[in-house]
């Protein structure tokens, strides 16, 4: 069993930026693909960005270029660095566990999910 716990998350002004942590319980975080994804007012929860163990990456479109996924495997957490944020970017951010360590960009292929963390971008 995996926790996930998001913090990080507020309000800030376009353009701005934001880091957002995910810290994982267990001994086994560094065989984990991890994964963010976002959930905006009445639409369905959309892949953000995805990390293998090593620390390869995988970027949704809308994002790539202003985002940028890190994980740390001696803490046991995995970071999203927000730049350049867009109202466009205000959703509830979601930390994901996939077991084994393929990157995924489908909700489907998680096993464990954070209860998520709030980001507001006003214009």
């Amino acid at each position: 069993q995996v926790q996930l716990v998001e913090s990080g998350g507020g309000l800030v002004q376009a353009g701005g930026s934001l880091r957002l942590s995910c810290a994982a319980s267990g001994r086994t975080f560094s065989s984990y693909a991890m994964g963010w994804f976002r959930q905006a007012p009445g639409k369905e929860r959309e892949f953000v960005a995805t990390i293998n163990w090593s620390g390869g990456s995988t970027y949704a479109d809308p994002v790539k270029g202003r985002f940028t996924i890190s994980r740390d495997n001696a803490k046991n957490t995995v970071f999203l660095q927000m730049n350049n944020v867009k109202p466009e970017d205000t959703a509830v951010y979601y930390c994901a566990a996939r077991i084994g360590s393929s990157r995924a960009t489908r909700v489907e292929s998680y096993d464990y999910w954070g209860q998520g963390t709030q980001v507001t971008v006003s214009s």
